[in-house]
């Protein structure tokens, strides 16, 4: 028997893709809207209390009164190293175990990032590096300030970045991290000499190998190094921005490898966010086709609220956004024997514009008078946006009995996240119901 479906149209908030919840968890407030200077280009505010993990008191949160926000399955947290190394080789790991519990209860995974400093005096790096060597302050007047410039300071980085990932990379809830350069928020290299940088991303390297690594788009050097040893992505600021869209991406993106997105995530994050690009006028139609060109699976847009007038919009780019599962058509046998390997034959399309990066188990169940469950030994990474063709089989064991069972397939469940497929009919529990078989003895 040859089976087609149809499929489901709509978003579906799949694990590891979308937008992304930003400092916050799911349903959590979102930060109130702030208005950008129109005049002279340059935000007339200052963005300081959104930029670390946890939100400061006092920080307005009412976003949902004024807009819409999808929903997420992922929460991009950012914190500082001062909260996670507060005394020198004294490391809190409660407060990052607690950033993981809070998105694992949420049913989300975390991307992450252990900034070295900000920007202002209270964002700055641990008070006791300032004992050590000198460390820079904010120049009056300025947004960006430097890092020390002393060659211990990415050595006692490093250090930190090595405890976080001996402690936490075998935590499924943390899926991805954001490698942190030695610049403010952890972005940019200054002028640190190139095998001290390689020196920091050897650590990521070793530490890290069961967790996806994201790296800056801006240093080319560093995702290509990286790049040569394992899987890495790369994650592109401000995303929106003429500057970004008309000079600097064009100049950067043919320098980065084209084949990295096969293999590890793609993620944009906005610059101000979208209800300023909104009011800015610029065209969020070619913005949202600059991301889906590069195969694009996670967005952030800063937990700002956005217009509810490009809702439609948003919902359509997260429909394409990374994965998207379709069962096209299934082949089987209408009747089978207690006892025998039944062969099934499944057609696969990713409507998305990204695979899945996770080696999720794909299941086959049949349910009837008992239930039987199969791990296939189909590799769910291997689907690139197009049609695949699995053939598989499973084993009925001799004493089944008599009757109609339901042959049903799944995508994860138990310890790992449920990927749906995006397809119409009835669903039981995780498990989506493809058709019946009749078993005899």
């Amino acid at each position: 028997m040859i089976k087609n479906f149809k499929e489901k149209k709509g978003v579906i908030y799949n694990p590891y893709i979308g937008f992304t919840s930003f400092q916050h968890f799911r349903d959590e407030a979102l930060y109130s809207d702030c208005i950008t200077g129109r005049s002279s280009g340059v935000a007339s505010c200052e963005t300081e209390n959104y930029e670390c993990y946890p939100v400061p008191e006092g920080v307005e949160e009412k976003g949902r009164e004024q807009g819409y926000y999808p929903d997420t399955t992922v929460a991009y947290i950012r914190i500082l190293w001062k909260e996670f190394e507060p005394k020198r080789g004294e490391y809190n790991y409660a407060f990052i175990e607690d950033i993981l519990q809070k998105a694992k209860a949420k049913g989300q995974t975390v991307m992450f990032r252990l900034m070295p400093h900000s920007t202002c005096e209270r964002d700055d790096v641990p008070d006791w590096l300032k004992e050590l060597m000198p460390c820079p302050a904010r120049p009056a007047g300025m947004r960006v300030k430097d890092s020390p410039t002393d060659p211990r300071y990415l050595q006692l980085f490093g250090e930190a970045i090595e405890k976080l990932g001996e402690r936490f990379d075998s935590n499924e809830t943390l899926d991805c991290v954001d490698v942190s350069l030695g610049g403010a928020w952890g972005e940019g290299s200054q002028d640190f000499a190139k095998e001290d940088m390689r020196a920091l991303m050897d650590i990521y390297i070793r530490v890290f190998p069961n967790t996806k690594l994201m790296g800056q788009f801006v240093n080319v050097d560093m995702l290509n190094y990286i790049s040569q040893i394992r899987n890495i992505g790369w994650r592109a600021d401000g995303l929106g921005s003429p500057k970004h869209m008309n000079e600097i991406y064009p100049a950067r993106f043919p320098l980065i490898k084209k084949e990295l997105w096969k293999t590890a995530p793609i993620s944009f994050e906005s610059y101000w966010w979208i209800s300023e690009w909104y009011r800015q006028g610029w065209d969020i139609d070619a913005i949202i086709e600059c991301t889906l060109s590069h195969h694009i699976s996670t967005f952030n847009t800063k937990s700002f609220p956005i217009q509810y007038e490009l809702k439609d919009k948003i919902e359509a780019w997260l429909e394409k956004m990374g994965y998207r599962f379709v069962i096209r058509e299934a082949e089987y046998p209408e009747t089978v024997k207690a006892g025998e390997r039944v062969k099934i034959r499944l057609k696969i399309e990713n409507k998305g514009v990204a695979p899945i990066y996770n080696k999720l188990p794909l299941k086959l169940r049949l349910k009837g008078g008992r239930t039987q469950e199969y791990v296939t030994d189909i590799d769910i990474t291997k689907w690139l946006p197009g049609e695949y063709e699995e053939n598989t089989s499973i084993e009925l064991p001799s004493g089944f009995e008599n009757g109609e069972y339901e042959l049903q397939i799944a995508i994860g469940g138990v310890e790992y996240p449920v990927v749906q497929f995006a397809n119409d009919g009835e669903w039981n529990g995780n498990y989506f119901v493809m058709t019946k078989i009749m078993i005899e003895k």
